[in-house]
């Protein structure tokens, strides 16, 4: 696994009231959210990525009121009129 360096602000740990750790692991869950909403990473990568279940993965989504499955309209009405 790759390590990442990031340089912040020290008054950022005060602002945001968490600790290095904390907001590290906050960042990494940020950015696997981002990435499956841009679609660059499937649910499960993103859930992965994030360190957390799928399914707790998912709650966050939809806590966040971030589609929690892409949709393709296109693909839907061809699925649709499948019969």
């Amino acid at each position: 696994m790759t390590t990442v360096t990031l340089q912040l602000p020290n008054e950022i740990f005060a602002l945001l009231r968490q600790s290095p750790g904390e907001l590290a692991k906050d960042l990494q869950f940020i950015a696997a959210i981002e990435w499956y909403r841009r679609g660059l990473v499937s649910q499960g990568r993103a859930a992965e990525l994030a360190g957390v279940a799928r399914a707790d993965f998912i709650a966050e989504l939809a806590s966040r009121k971030i589609e929690v499955f892409h949709v393709d309209i296109e693909d839907l009405k061809g699925e649709l009129n499948r019969e």
